[in-house]
């Protein structure tokens, strides 16, 4: 009888706040000039400051994808941004569109990184984040964003690329990549020659990058992605969901975070 009432009791009154609770909010931030909407999500419940996770977007634009691998870093104990590149939250809703916004971002890093960094100070400026432990993820134009970051230096403790883009100009000289890199690709993907991924991987090697590289034999571009495969039916582009890369490929992303930060805290 006690246990019913118990039971009954969580029923009316709701779950108690000492259990988890992710909470995710919208905040704005500019830079030169520009208003940019990302999407902030922690753990209400877990006290004390936590490492923070920045999630960059595909080419899409910052959408429900973003925030919900931003989400799914808040259950890990980290408190992570979905960031915007584009400015006003903006979205593309064809691949030309796409293209010209990812595009017009990639063609001026100096602009890129700042955006980039005005989102990583937003992140570091939370109560909760631990400011000296951050890392940065990205999918697709976002995978592109975070290998550039890391290449052109910025404090980083890892980062993560899941079927990016392989940024070639500007090779990084040694020492410059702080970031341990951790890179998944698609065998299969088409928009990545083999020629790119040689020259991208003998830069990060000649930097002295510290970079593992995962490739899924048979898988193609935007494998993360369960939307993958209605984007490639209406826009006949060559995209598809991998459910099996997906997990692997997650799976060790919470290894590779769990790892950086344990050696950043030592």
């Amino acid at each position: 009888m006690r246990y019913l009432i118990f039971i009954t009791l969580i029923l009316f009154i709701g779950i108690p706040e000492t259990f988890s609770k992710i909470v995710g909010e919208e905040v704005q931030y500019t830079s030169n000039g520009t208003t940019f909407k990302g999407y902030l999500a922690y753990d209400d419940s877990i006290t004390g400051k936590r490492p923070g996770v920045l999630v960059v977007h595909e080419w899409w634009g910052h959408n429900e994808y973003a925030r919900k691998r931003a989400y799914m870093l808040a259950q890990m104990g980290y408190i992570a941004l979905a960031v915007d590149m584009y400015g006003d939250g903006k979205q593309a809703h064809h691949p030309e569109d796409a293209s010209k916004f990812s595009g017009e971002v990639l063609s001026n890093l100096d602009t890129a990184q700042k955006r980039f960094e005005a989102a990583m100070n937003v992140l570091q400026n939370q109560n909760t984040t631990d400011s000296k432990r951050i890392a940065a993820i990205g999918y697709c134009f976002g995978g592109a964003i975070v290998l550039n970051m890391a290449r052109r230096g910025v404090d980083l403790d890892g980062v993560i690329s899941y079927h990016g883009s392989l940024p070639t100009n500007d090779p990084p000289k040694s020492g410059e990549v702080k970031a341990r890199v951790l890179i998944f690709h698609g065998g299969d993907d088409k928009f990545i020659t083999e020629e790119q991924i040689k020259t991208f991987t003998d830069q990060m090697k000649n930097a002295n990058a510290d970079i593992t590289f995962i490739t899924y034999p048979g898988v193609i571009h935007s494998f993360t992605n369960p939307e993958a495969d209605n984007y490639s039916k209406k826009f006949n582009i060559p995209l598809a969901y991998n459910a099996e890369a997906d997990k692997q490929s997650w799976d060790k992303t919470q290894e590779f975070l769990n790892t950086i930060f344990k050696e950043e805290n030592n």
